[in-house]
């Protein structure tokens, strides 16, 4: 009981720290849907990738820190590339991003000078100053479908996304073999088991999900279009395949709720977690802004030219 005590007074002590650090350096501390749940509470403001990055765009404050992976933090400094951009974990990567190298990406782009490349956002600097456009799990179907029909398509690194938007467009799309490994993992056998002892839940599924789990979903969306979702339905149950740190702002937002997650194929834990975006803790956010390092930075090159693709998003969605 005293050593529970001992490490509740630690964390309390760290989160005040931490509080007051920000206040000192003037900073803002932002936090993806899928971090800690004691970093999500202390965060100014919390989001998918691509919204966090611009709500960068509007902040006042110099210091940003991105409680995320590597990619969301570039991302912020592609988009302001005068702040200081902090990032708590500089090791924490994304399955789905290593799975496209931006030098093997450019072998398949110049392959097809013709085609339209369409990258998710969940992609390196480099990759992104490949493409033509990028879009979310959010806005993908809508900006495939704004292009003419005859447009030849390079999408990806996602192949469950690339998949799935093929399948509601009816586009022909030349798709790149990636994937996050968070959303590949989700068993089919334990949905349909939890399904038969949960007959009135309703599924959500994210879209990097493979397609027979896609295929059971009563919602199929973003992380912030499944929270949205659940806070307007009026059903009381729901079962959660995208990575189990959404849970917690889905409690927050509908505490009179139920959310099970959707268990991964191997191992026993009932919930399906990304190793890097736990990464980040409270005693590494502290010595973040303690330091103001590591900070992130992107060669001015390659940043001028990723940028582009995310104008030509924002404008079309």
């Amino acid at each position: 009981m005293d050593s529970i005590a001992t490490i509740t007074t630690m964390d309390t002590d760290i989160k005040q720290q931490i509080l007051d650090l920000k206040r000192e350096r003037g900073a803002i501390i932002l936090a993806h849907y899928y971090q800690r749940p004691e970093i999500q509470d202390l965060a100014d403001y919390i989001g998918d990738s691509l919204a966090l990055a611009q709500i960068a765009t509007r902040l006042k404050e110099d210091v940003v820190v991105m409680c995320g992976v590597h990619f969301m933090a570039e991302t912020v400094k592609v988009l302001c590339p005068d702040k200081t951009v902090l990032i708590p974990a500089p090791e924490a990567g994304c399955s789905l991003a290593d799975s496209c190298p931006a030098e093997d990406f450019e072998v398949l782009v110049k392959a097809h000078p013709d085609a339209t490349v369409i990258s998710y956002v969940n992609t390196s600097a480099e990759v992104k100053a490949l493409s033509d456009i990028l879009v979310t799990s959010s806005n993908a179907l809508k900006i495939v479908d704004s292009l003419p029909k005859d447009t030849k398509i390079i999408f990806g690194p996602d192949h469950n996304l690339g998949n799935y938007v093929a399948s509601q467009t009816g586009r022909d799309m030349i798709i790149w073999d990636g994937a996050c490994h968070v959303h590949e993992q989700f068993s089919l056998s334990k949905l349909i088991e939890l399904k038969k002892t949960h007959p009135g839940a309703r599924v959500l599924v994210h879209p990097e999900c493979p397609r027979p789990i896609v295929m059971l979903a009563d919602k199929v969306g973003s992380t912030a279009a499944l929270l949205n979702y659940a806070a307007e339905s009026d059903a009381h149950e729901f079962l959660v395949a995208t990575e189990s740190g959404i849970l917690h702002q889905m409690q927050l937002k509908c505490p009179d709720k139920t959310f099970i997650p959707v268990p991964p194929e191997d191992g026993t834990c009932a919930c399906n977690n990304c190793s890097y975006m736990k990464l980040i803790t409270l005693e590494r956010l502290r010595d973040c802004l303690k330091n103001l390092t590591p900070t992130v930075e992107v060669d001015p090159a390659i940043a001028n030219r990723a940028r582009r693709p995310i104008d030509a998003m924002l404008a079309l969605s």
